[in-house]
């Protein structure tokens, strides 16, 4: 099974689909196709398509795909990347109006470059892209979230990066509520 996810944006991404469409209508692509397709309308009679599924049901539908081909969105992308799956990504661009910028073009080649997933350029040559992912060996992510999490909490309560407000808190309430006693008492008299 195929899964196709085109995220949550709230712009379409008709394109991408379109060109499974037509590979599925050639023949190239035999595989059941799943698509998650957001704010993407669109119908066919080749694949099943859902506009929005909890996310338990996406990491479901992700364990059980064979082939995961997604937009640039790095959510999406490391949840393939995390059940082992062999990723396909293709950028949302901006003249098409299918995202603000281009930012997805350099999400997609760093992950490329790093031989983490294939990369969908050219959606008139997508059964070139499918033919490579027959061969294709992933490199296997790893998280480093939890080095990460260790990283800025040691950071955080290192003293040395404690701000001298922070670090002598207590003793500056102290001193300005002794202040505001003086002050209040001198008043008084």
């Amino acid at each position: 099974m195929i899964l196709v996810t085109l995220g949550t944006q709230d712009k379409q991404f008709t394109r991408l689909l379109k060109a499974i469409d037509n590979a599925i209508d050639k023949g190239i692509i035999k595989d059941k196709v799943i698509v998650q397709a957001g704010s993407t309308k669109y119908s066919s009679d080749n694949m099943e398509i859902f506009d929005l599924i909890s996310s338990s049901k996406f990491s479901e539908m992700i364990k059980s795909c064979d082939l995961l081909i997604t937009h640039g969105g790095v959510g999406s992308i490391l949840e393939g990347l995390k059940y082992n799956k062999k990723v396909i990504a293709a950028a949302r661009l901006k003249k098409y109006d299918e995202h603000e910028n281009d930012h997805q073009k350099q999400v997609i080649r760093e992950f490329v470059k790093e031989r983490y997933i294939l990369e969908l350029k050219n959606f008139n040559k997508i059964e070139d892209v499918l033919k490579d992912v027959k061969k294709f060996k992933p490199k296997e992510y790893k998280s480093h979230t939890k080095e990460f999490i260790k990283t800025l909490d040691d950071y955080i309560l290192d003293d040395n990066h404690i701000s001298w407000y922070n670090k002598y808190k207590i003793l500056f309430n102290v001193i300005l509520l002794l202040l505001i006693v003086l002050i209040i008492f001198l008043i008084a008299k």
